[in-house]
């Protein structure tokens, strides 16, 4: 019974866009860490990642969405603004940090409110 819950796609779902966030800011740490070091390339989510998991999610097969595995890139897309190579730009990767805590919160306030639902049924008391 309780396994059935924690296995429905959109908690999943939910999981593994935590994981992706998660991974994200260890990117945007390792970025930052390395703004000035020559020839560094910025890393990021693989992109590949985040469309997998959207078509996973549409078509509601939770053991796919189970088996995706964020992982992390160079970002092809990341230009070079100095004579050193360094594609990482702070205001960018302050920006994305930003963001990426917003995606946290709402990541986060979706699997609490799956496990709040959860004490609802077992206890009768939603706190």
């Amino acid at each position: 019974m309780i396994d059935a819950l924690f296995s429905q796609t959109n908690y999943v779902a939910t999981k593994k866009m935590l994981d992706a966030t998660a991974l994200q800011q260890e990117a945007i740490a390792s970025n930052l860490t390395n703004i000035n070091k020559p020839g560094y390339k910025r890393l990021d989510v693989d992109a590949s990642f985040m469309n997998e998991l959207k078509r996973a999610i549409g078509e509601g097969d939770a053991d796919q969405i189970h088996g995706l595995k964020p992982a992390l890139t160079v970002d092809a897309n990341a230009v070079s603004n100095t004579k050193d190579g360094n594609t990482v730009q702070l205001e960018k990767e302050l920006m994305k940090m930003n963001q990426n805590v917003v995606s946290h919160a709402l990541e986060t306030q979706l699997v609490t409110g799956q496990l709040l639902r959860l004490r609802l049924a077992i206890t009768g008391r939603p706190n």
